[in-house]
């Protein structure tokens, strides 16, 4: 057009470097347990430590007491193990979340169930064999995998079945534990990639690369639920 100029702004390409980028096999097929530290414990770990105000009193951890003696904020009464088969002792307990009658009444303070409902098919039933086995005023803390790989050595034994969101979490656990349910996101497209690929916490040139927090790439999804006085 006469007596018009018309300019062109044109963005500078981002230089990309494609080689690992076309990859067909992850770095390692185990989440990088067999590199260093995975980065979904990263965020579960993290997770655990900044509420460890919780993890008091009578404590039920899910295979082991690991997390429950580690982030224990005081004096712990009593610690318990979940485990759903073998031989119960001293310092477990044999029950399946998702049948409440295999599972003691109303006893502990805190549930610690990290990495597990993706596990369990009738994920809602387990969510409220849960809700049974705390105290009036206990807390369960959670955590369910977002974006990552099938772990196939869950999967060639009692199944993987679910990739949730924090809407899904949120909806499922307020429909077992009313409006006392905190959700929360860990993860970004840099976890993400790291993840899927295997590529471990020490791998990464800063860990706090992880810390930056992108709603849309959910690695880990952490859930406070209190049950109700």
């Amino acid at each position: 057009m006469k007596g018009r100029i018309l300019k062109f702004f044109f963005r500078k390409k981002e230089n990309i470097i494609f080689s690992d980028l076309t990859r067909t096999t992850p770095i390692s097929s185990k989440f990088g347990m067999d590199r260093g530290t995975p980065i979904d414990r990263y965020y579960v770990e993290s997770f655990l430590n900044d509420n460890r105000q919780y993890v008091a009193g009578s404590i039920l951890e899910v295979g082991e007491c690991r997390y429950s003696k580690q982030f224990a904020s005081g004096k712990t009464i009593q610690c318990h193990a979940l485990c759903y088969s073998g031989n119960q002792t001293d310092e477990s307990i044999i029950g399946d979340l998702t049948h409440p009658a295999t599972l003691p009444l109303g006893v502990y303070d805190c549930f610690i169930c990290t990495q597990t409902l993706n596990f369990i098919y009738n994920v809602k039933a387990a969510i409220e064999g849960s809700y049974h086995l705390l105290k009036p005023g206990g807390v369960m803390l959670a955590t369910v995998a977002g974006i990552t790989q099938v772990s196939r050595y869950d999967m060639e034994r009692w199944g993987d079945f679910w990739r949730f969101t924090p809407l899904s979490v949120m909806r499922l656990f307020s429909d077992v534990f009313g409006e006392s349910v905190k959700v929360y996101s860990f993860g970004n497209v840099l976890a993400s990639t790291a993840l899927l690929q295997g590529i471990a916490v020490e791998d990464l040139p800063n860990k706090s690369l992880l810390n930056y927090q992108d709603e849309d790439y959910p690695v880990v999804i952490s859930i406070i639920a209190r049950k109700q006085s």
